[in-house]
């Protein structure tokens, strides 16, 4: 089955002319590919969904259903918090700029985007509060001042911690579509 969340389009990787090669610009996409530490918290917490789904069953054979239910419930929570740790990141499209954290999902039009630049700054690792020099991808906005808007991207995050690479496509990515959008 594929899950079009979890990848990028192979296309941008293979056109190095082409700064934006995708030919549905209207749909939601995310221009880099999770990254190991993200998808490997996914794949734990789905393996530990499976063992809490198989406990539910054997509960609901052996014991009271409300403890099934419970641990049914318990089980499809950790797949999705499982999913949403997938769905994270920044997304681009003709309409505008989306970044998807845990918990909220902010969608800024182009036509506010006064800029999209990367700069030196401290970046959280891991998004714990520990903090380290490296880069981050900040959005500038028309309607808000730059210290209210927290980074895109930054090289310490669970996609980009040991794929500095990664980061620089991905950045020139989102400034490649910031370019060529805010000047509509």
């Amino acid at each position: 089955m594929p899950l079009p969340f979890l990848t990028a389009d192979h296309r941008f990787e293979a056109a190095e002319d082409a700064a934006l090669p995708y030919d549905d610009r209207d749909r939601w996409r995310r221009p880099y590919r999770p990254g190991p530490w993200r998808v490997g918290t996914a794949a734990v917490l789905l393996l530990l969904a499976s063992c809490v789904l198989c406990a539910s069953f054997v509960i609901a054979l052996t014991g009271p259903l409300s403890d099934a239910g419970f641990a049914l419930g318990t089980g499809l929570a950790v797949i999705a918090v499982a999913l949403r740790l997938l769905r994270m990141g920044v997304w681009v499209s003709a309409r505008g700029l989306r970044q998807v954290t845990f918990l909220v999902t902010r969608t800024v039009p182009w036509r506010r985007v006064v800029s999209v630049r990367t700069v030196q700054q401290p970046v959280r690792w891991l998004g714990l509060p520990r903090t380290v020099q490296g880069q981050a991808l900040v959005l500038v906005r028309a309607d808000r001042a730059a210290e209210d808007v927290p980074p895109l991207l930054t090289t310490h995050n669970a996609d980009f911690l040991t794929r500095p690479g990664a980061f620089d496509r991905a950045a020139d990515s989102v400034e490649a579509w910031a370019e060529e959008y805010r000047r509509r």
